[in-house]
């Protein structure tokens, strides 16, 4: 599509994998209607920008996208979850010619019709969309969103006041994107939402139907139906409920990618009681032992606070405790960090910000340890890898262990060997860094 008179649109994209399939959706809907995507502000008529709202840091990202949206341009549309807050937006920038709030497709496109309508005639049967939509992601992965919104009210988050409570999506509609997005040439799908584990409680885990066979809207079944299509199957955001031990032998069996990415949080009883984190009260150690010994293999991802309001000396000591016998492959820490609406604003005992930090600073260099010990246990094993990158006489690859953009990285020497992005490759690993791996193509004779 190139007529020179057909609307453009620039666009830009801020916050979490939810907030791309967010951006995906919006520009599928645009290019549909025959309007083009372009990449620069100078070429578009109009920028839409897709805001973040969780922490302060992301709002000020957001507003910084904005105000250079309004200087480049000129014309700007913002959604997104800062979007939730206009008057924030408003009075800071008046100009923006509308506001919408997260998962407002219809909203944002109708705003970009009011305001940019379109001058060309479009025919949809000759300028087609893929089947599997526009995608922000390289073409061999992509985000599998399979529910909206958030049912818990964590202490530190205010997500629910921005994207709802939970709405999850028939399970026939998810597999149905899915197996659009194989035939598309998607080799590893990443299942994201607010609380995966959650998936099809507000369904009652009703039955849809995939292909003419009845299938229930829950996550187990999902997994299976998933784990049939012959890709890397990577779920994301998942809560250490009961129910989740039955996932972990499909990984045992090789039927979806054996990792976890678990939202733990914290290790202390009562700091995860302020939280008001979900599964607080589980025994995580026992369930993460029982995990291992089913799937061996299994990767562990996780995120953690330091200096959550109250949190004792002795409650950071039991979290230290916690990582030395969790033992989990990857993990994040940040040093806690108001949000404006958090009901955690109000607890007493807030923790001084250089106590903070310095906190952060323990866990993560007790962490670093961990996870260059087991980079280290990896050297001398042979792994299946998806090429992500091609670069000369080099390859950037990612095992099961990794998922994109936030894990590890394997780097590959061809030698003689030509690979593409997208191909799932047999590699000797040799050598491993603080946070990747080197690895060489065994020699078939």
């Amino acid at each position: 599509m190139n007529d020179k008179n057909t609307q453009k649109i620039g666009f830009v994209s801020l916050g979490c994998p939810k907030a791309l399939v967010d951006s995906e959706r919006i520009l599928t809907q645009l290019r549909t209607d025959g309007y083009e995507v372009v990449p620069e502000y100078d070429s578009a008529d109009m920028v839409v920008v897709n805001t973040c709202g969780f922490i302060d840091s992301a709002v000020a990202e957001s507003l910084d996208a904005i105000g250079e949206a309004l200087n480049e341009n000129g014309k700007v549309i913002v959604t997104g979850c800062l979007g939730v807050k206009p008057e924030v937006i408003q009075e800071q920038f008046p100009q923006v010619l509308a506001v919408t709030g997260p998962q407002a497709y219809e909203e944002v496109v109708g705003a970009v019709h009011r305001h940019l309508p379109q001058t060309a005639e479009h025919d949809p049967f000759t300028e087609l969309v893929p089947a599997q939509g526009i995608k922000l992601t390289p073409r061999h992965y992509a985000y599998l969103k399979i529910s909206e919104g958030c049912n818990h009210r964590c202490s530190f988050c205010i997500i629910p006041s921005m994207r709802g409570d939970l709405v999850s999506r028939d399970a026939g509609d998810v597999m149905q994107e899915a197996q659009r997005l194989k035939q598309a040439g998607v080799r590893e799908l990443l299942v994201i939402s607010q609380d995966t584990s959650a998936y099809g409680v507000d369904m009652r885990y009703k039955t849809a139907f995939w292909n003419g066979r009845p299938i229930k809207t829950k996550l187990l079944d999902l997994c299976e139906a998933l784990g049939e299509l012959g890709i890397w199957v990577r779920l994301h955001y998942v809560y250490p409920y009961p129910h989740v031990d039955n996932i972990i032998p499909l990984m045992a069996e090789g039927k979806i990618v054996p990792y976890l990415d678990i939202p733990f949080q914290h290790a202390s009883p009562r700091i995860l009681k302020l939280m008001k984190r979900p599964a607080a009260a589980e025994n995580n150690l026992k369930r993460i032992r029982a995990w291992r010994e089913t799937c061996p293999d299994i990767t562990l991802r996780s995120t953690f606070i330091a200096g959550f309001p109250g949190e004792t000396e002795e409650e950071f000591s039991e979290l230290l405790d916690f990582l030395d016998e969790a033992q989990l492959d990857r993990v994040g820490c940040f040093a806690y960090s108001p949000v404006n609406g958090a009901a955690a604003n109000d607890l007493p005992d807030s923790v001084p910000e250089e106590i903070k930090q310095e906190r952060l600073q323990r866990f993560m260099e007790k962490q670093a340890q961990i996870s260059a010990q087991k980079l280290q246990s990896k050297i001398g094993s042979r792994k299946i890898v998806l090429i992500d990158q091609v670069n000369d006489n080099t390859a950037i690859g990612r095992t099961t262990a990794d998922a994109p953009e936030i894990d590890g990285v394997v780097e590959i020497e061809l030698g003689d060997f030509e690979v593409f992005a997208g191909d799932f490759i047999e590699v000797d690993i040799v050598d491993a860094t603080d946070h990747d791996l080197r690895a060489t193509i065994p020699d078939e004779g």
